[in-house]
């Protein structure tokens, strides 16, 4: 038993990748949202887990999950894109099975062999790597893309399962690609700081014999600040099975969201950044 536990503080050690559950995002990784302050209450589901996303000892992003429907609602960033390659592994949250186990984003095989952790075990909390196998006309679609970041670590720690939905392949590669590389790049020149908030609102269809959500929409909001005194907002939303973009403003965005999920008024960022 003695040895069996060393290995496993051993092993922790070693790892990268942390992707931490907290309590609250403003008392562990606020840098991520605008004067530290996330959405609101409005978007929370009913068994929430707010996560740190962490890999090399480094907060990257952060993602509030819900653990009913096996998705993320929202992940908050940084917009910092740069060159680089596309990571290839795919990672999953221990921490989401129970605080006891380590604050680790690593792959399935590796908290299978070390742990014993089985796929059941695993799946029962998150969504797993089985689940988006054999899909049709859906894939896996990052709300925190990799790139929208500049070096190799902060684009593998978005390779989580935590940060993924099913998303429409036509849209994934089409008109929400094109507003990740292209608009996003026009629409922040001059900014000197932009964080974005990008979430998927709960649809009524499902994936995987009901265990994980297909989001009806999938959304994405940004705050600029150009300067100290001057600031700028924009946001877009799509439907999770047309592959076409509308471009809003915050305000708008804010509103439409608010109709989508039927609860209080939705706010996105600190009333600092611009609704018009």
């Amino acid at each position: 038993m003695l040895v069996l536990l060393l290995l496993q503080i051993s092993l922790s050690c070693l790892w990268l990748g942390h992707g931490e559950v907290v309590t609250s995002f403003e008392s562990s990784c606020p840098q991520f949202f605008f004067r530290k302050t996330p959405p609101n209450e409005a978007l929370e589901p009913e068994n929430p887990a707010w996560i740190c996303q962490r890999y090399k000892n480094q907060y990257y992003f952060a993602t509030l999950y819900d653990r009913s429907r096996r998705i993320p609602v929202y992940s908050a960033y940084l917009y910092q894109p740069g060159p680089g390659t596309r990571p290839k592994t795919w990672l999953v949250e221990p921490q989401l099975m129970g605080l006891s186990y380590p604050k680790t984003m690593e792959r399935e095989w590796t908290l299978s062999k070390y742990y014993s952790v089985t796929s059941e075990q695993l799946g029962k909390s998150q969504a797993i790597l089985q689940d988006y196998k054999n899909l049709t006309g859906l894939n896996r679609g990052h709300l925190n893309p990799s790139g929208h970041h500049s070096d190799s670590s902060s684009r593998a720690a978005t390779f989580s399962l935590t940060n993924i939905v099913p998303q429409n392949e036509k849209l994934n590669g089409g008109a929400w690609n094109n507003y990740e590389q292209q608009t996003m790049m026009r629409r922040t020149v001059g900014c000197n700081t932009t964080y974005i908030v990008v979430g998927a609102v709960p649809g009524n269809n499902y994936i995987a014999k009901g265990r994980v959500n297909k989001p009806s929409h999938i959304w994405s909001s940004a705050c600029c600040e150009v300067d100290k005194n001057h600031r700028e907002a924009w946001g877009v939303i799509a439907e999770n099975d047309k592959n076409e973009v509308q471009l809003l403003t915050l305000g708008e965005l804010e509103e439409v969201l608010t109709h989508l999920y039927g609860r209080d008024q939705v706010y996105l960022f600190d009333s600092g950044c611009p609704r018009e």
